[in-house]
């Protein structure tokens, strides 16, 4: 079993910046391939980026690639995702998963943290 806590969501404005951690449970964080999915109001949840257990990988979907990076520190067991040069369309609540496989289906996680919100203001 896994718990995930998401953190560092805020308002920010057009442009600017922001980083999410996700700080997960256990002694085992290096074994759980780690991804980031958002939800805006009204509309599906979409996948924003993965990264396996090492960190050795790493996939985007399109609307993010360039502007942000997802990276994890197994040490303290917490997954982070920069987001740069961000734009209103980046508003929604961002959500981190884990899974013990890094080779399944894009939504195929077995933990869901609750979510942290992101506003970006025109």
């Amino acid at each position: 079993q896994v718990q995930l806590v998401e953190s560092g969501g805020g308002l920010v404005q057009a442009g600017g910046s922001l980083r999410l951690s996700c700080a997960a449970s256990g002694r085992t964080f290096s074994r759980y391939a780690m991804g980031w999915f958002r939800q805006a109001p009204g509309e599906e949840r979409d996948f924003v980026a993965a990264i396996s257990g090492s960190g050795g990988s790493t996939y985007y979907g399109d609307s993010v690639k360039g502007r942000f990076t997802i990276s994890r520190d197994n040490a303290k067991n917490t997954m982070y995702l920069q987001m740069n040069s961000l734009k209103p369309e980046d508003t929604a609540v961002y959500y981190c998963a884990a899974r013990t496989n890094w080779v399944a289906g894009l939504y195929d996680y077995d933990y869901w943290g609750q979510g942290t919100q992101v506003t970006v203001s025109s």
